[in-house]
């Protein structure tokens, strides 16, 4: 009897060992299947060849760099876009809010408009620079940007374009601030004795503020873009655009 009892409680604590050490293995099992299923369903075109990966993410740039440019370098596309607005420089808001207060508010209307009429019509000359941009970037870049933050994209450009949009934009927004009269406003704005009083000892090169705000509108639209096109079903219009940005393997 005594042994038959042995055997029973024997029994019993091998079972129960046998039924840790399963939940053991069960928890462990779940925990890489998340584990697994995590990095799935955060690394977009995991699966998708090297030549895929590139040509889809080449095709999405080139679909939002066309449409950031198309947003911008159209008539009201800086002045009528409350993010992008080229505003007076900080060093004359004084100015500004000075020649207003005495109806003056007009001459400050006008230069604000001319500066933003000289970014929609330097930006358009960004297409081909990105275009360039795009036949240099290598495997790497591109999987770099795949798995990076919305704007990675973005701030691949910045690194590799901006030297060149820089040299592109400056010639195009001086000269379209001339045509428009921008420097004759500007003059005549500083030469107003209310002017005259806020801004002395200001050191102002209106050309290099225009072209650095028509860069920083340009980046804002195409990071836009870019998260769309990330984030957005809808945006990815192509079967290539799918695979790599809405994760299909």
């Amino acid at each position: 009897m005594k042994n038959c009892v042995l055997a029973i409680l024997l029994m019993t604590a091998a079972s129960s060992v046998l039924c840790r050490a399963q939940s053991t293995l069960d928890d462990l099992l779940k925990k890489a299947q998340q584990a697994t299923q995590s990095t799935n369903s955060s690394g977009r075109g995991l699966g998708l060849s090297n030549d895929k990966i590139t040509a889809g993410l080449k095709q999405a740039l080139q679909i939002s760099t066309g449409k950031a440019v198309a947003a911008t370098g159209r008539p009201d596309g800086f002045l009528k876009n409350a993010a992008i607005k080229i505003l007076l420089p900080d060093k004359l808001r004084t100015v500004g809010n000075g020649l207003r207060m005495v109806g003056m508010g007009s001459q400050v209307d006008a230069l604000e408009v001319g500066m933003n009429r000289a970014a929609e019509q330097a930006a358009p000359a960004a297409k081909q620079i990105f275009i360039n941009a795009l036949t240099r970037m290598t495997f790497a870049d591109a999987r770099q940007i795949l798995s990076g933050g919305d704007t990675a994209a973005t701030d691949y450009f910045k690194r590799s374009s901006t030297d060149q949009l820089t040299a592109a934009f400056t010639p195009i927004v001086h000269k379209s601030m001339e045509n428009v009269g921008v420097i004759r406003q500007y003059d005549q704005m500083m030469q107003n004795p209310v002017a005259a009083s806020f801004s002395k000892n200001q050191n102002l090169n209106l050309d290099n503020y225009v072209v650095g705000k028509t860069l920083d509108g340009l980046f804002y639209m195409l990071g836009q873009e870019e998260k769309n096109i990330r984030h957005n079903p809808a945006a990815q219009t192509t079967t290539l655009l799918k695979q790599v940005f809405g994760g299909k393997l």
